[in-house]
């Protein structure tokens, strides 16, 4: 029998089994509905000048909060091709270069051409503790007008006995679990709408309200830490 799609599932921060992913298509229309809203979240501050950003409170079926960070980029800064180069592709590999509290990534299962499993270390200054994060990461490109891609992040748990080979794989560190929905469109003038929407949980002892109140601001350090590194590439790589 063929899969049903629903429209009920939701991206939050409970982390699902490798087992449990559902289809695609039940991923990405719950990833379009978050992403295409934001804008009406509650606005927040304007970061680097150009990062806009809005939340949006925990809900009923949410593990923690929601933030989004929204810029728009002319084509003399990164074009779309160059902005999904870097981020649909080996993104965790490349955010190793430009975040700087990520360590050390490992692709834990290849799943399909545009669906994998990553485990990513975070380093941060003491007194707290390293964080795992263990993603599902799913990519979509879509060349019709206006060209659009996306790149979906979902919390993974290991623990189970099936998964015991692939658990070996993350490193030592306190569990951490984070959604995010990442977007890039090309506008009709040429620029390039960059879109991220995350929902999060250090985990261990941090208390929920002190990372929320840096959400905004940690998540706007992304697009200036992206850009610097890519114009720093040499320009066969961009």
């Amino acid at each position: 029998m063929s899969k049903v799609v629903s429209s009920e599932v939701k991206l939050t921060i409970t982390p699902l089994k490798p087992s449990d992913i559902p289809s695609e298509d039940e991923i990405f229309n719950a990833a379009d509905s978050i992403i295409e809203s934001c804008t009406t979240w509650k606005p927040g501050k304007t970061y680097h000048k150009v990062v806009k950003t809005y939340t949006r409170a925990k809900g009923p079926d949410d593990g923690a909060p929601w933030h989004c960070r929204i810029s728009v980029h002319k084509p003399d800064e990164a074009t779309f091709d160059q902005m999904w180069a870097k981020l649909g592709k080996d993104k965790a590999t490349n955010e190793l270069q430009f975040i700087p509290d990520i360590h050390k990534v490992t692709k834990v299962k290849e799943i399909s051409s545009n669906q994998s499993i990553w485990t990513l270390f975070y380093k941060f200054p003491p007194p707290v503790s390293p964080r795992v994060f263990t993603e599902l990461q799913v990519t979509r490109l879509s060349e019709a007008s206006p060209r659009t891609g996306i790149v979906i992040s979902i919390p993974i748990d290991l623990s189970s006995p099936e998964d015991v080979e692939l658990a070996r794989m993350e490193e030592k560190g306190v569990k951490g679990r984070y959604a995010s929905i990442e977007r890039i469109v090309e506008l009709e003038d040429g620029s390039t709408e960059w879109r991220m929407a995350t929902s999060s949980t250090p985990g261990g002892s941090i208390p929920s309200w002190l990372a929320e109140s840096t959400m905004a601001s940690k998540i706007s350090e992304d697009v200036p830490h992206f850009m610097k590194w890519l114009h720093s590439l040499p320009k066969t790589e961009e």
